[in-house]
């Protein structure tokens, strides 16, 4: 019972994280990411309106195209962050100001 406790009060330390291989790596917090991710978000968004717009009778062949409009919309923002980490607003890109956090 009592190494149980010693090693509960020890699994924290920042040395047992470092050996553990907990690697920081942004979790994609950086601009591109989060462009990309709203930009794609907005394409979803289109592109199920406009499945649920499709179906309705009367507007099947602009509910179609605004579908697609949307799923093109989805693309461009995975090209625009692409573009972006590239540029260097990436996680630990070149343009990003490095404090700690």
């Amino acid at each position: 019972m009592a190494s149980e406790a010693t090693t509960s009060t020890t699994r924290n330390t920042p040395a047992n994280h470092a050996r553990m291989g907990d690697e920081t790596i942004g979790h994609g917090n950086s601009p591109a990411a989060w462009t990309c991710v709203l930009i794609m978000l907005a394409g979803a968004a289109v592109a199920s309106f406009a499945y649920i717009l499709a179906s309705t009778e009367g507007n099947h062949d602009f509910g179609t195209l605004l579908f697609w409009a949307g799923i093109a919309v989805m693309f461009v923002g995975l090209l625009v962050g692409f573009f972006m980490r590239r540029m260097g607003y990436g996680v630990g890109g070149s343009k990003l100001k490095n404090n700690g956090h």
